[in-house]
Formats: C-alpha cells, structure tokens, sequence
C-alpha cells in the first residue's frame, strides 16, 4: 500500500515537472520570438533552444545546486550577521572615525 502511495506521487510529481516545464518553455519561446526579432533584429527560436538557453544560463549564472549551499543576501541568517558585525564596528569606533566613514560614503 505504501509502496503504490509514493510511485504515484512520484508519477504525479514527474508530471507536473513536465507539465510546468513544458508551459515554461513555450512562454518564454513565445515572449522571446514576440519581442527580441522586433526590438534587436534577434533570431526567432524554436522551443529546443529554448530549453538549450534555459539550462546554459543556469550554468553560467545559476548552477544547479540546491539553496541550502547558496546563501545569497535574501537570506535571514546573512543580514542578521551583517548587521552584527556592522554594530559591533559602530560601537568601537570614536565619533570621529563615524564621521570620517559618514563623508567617505557620501552621506
């Protein structure tokens, strides 16, 4: 009973990742093929090469690893020691190193 509950939430789940792969792939077909011909004499492209230029961007720019290993600043946890550490810098510094800092940054 287990075993046909998690082969068919496999199959749904292969399903909707093909399902919205697919919507995926022919939306940003159709926006590229609407818009890059018009506005910088592109190329029109076919919904394989989109899915090509899907997956090379996400090498160049993304990778494929999952979010745990990428931190980036959206997270929480990042800006929580950012602010530490900026604190701490705050507080040892005379008032006039903060205004030293204040001129140097533009402010």
């Amino acid at each position: 009973m287990k075993s046909t509950f998690i082969a068919l939430k496999a199959v749904k789940i292969a399903a909707a990742i093909l399902f919205f792969g697919t919507l995926f792939g022919f939306g940003t077909m159709y926006l590229w093929n609407w818009l890059i011909p018009t506005l910088f004499h592109g190329p029109v492209i076919t919904f394989w090469q989109t899915i090509g230029l899907f997956v090379l961007s996400k090498i160049l720019f993304g990778g494929f690893h999952g979010k745990s290993r990428y931190r980036g600043w959206g997270n929480n946890a990042t800006k929580d020691r950012w602010k530490q550490k900026m604190e701490e810098l705050m507080a040892n510094m005379t008032e006039e190193e903060i205004e030293k800092w204040k001129t140097s940054c533009g402010k």
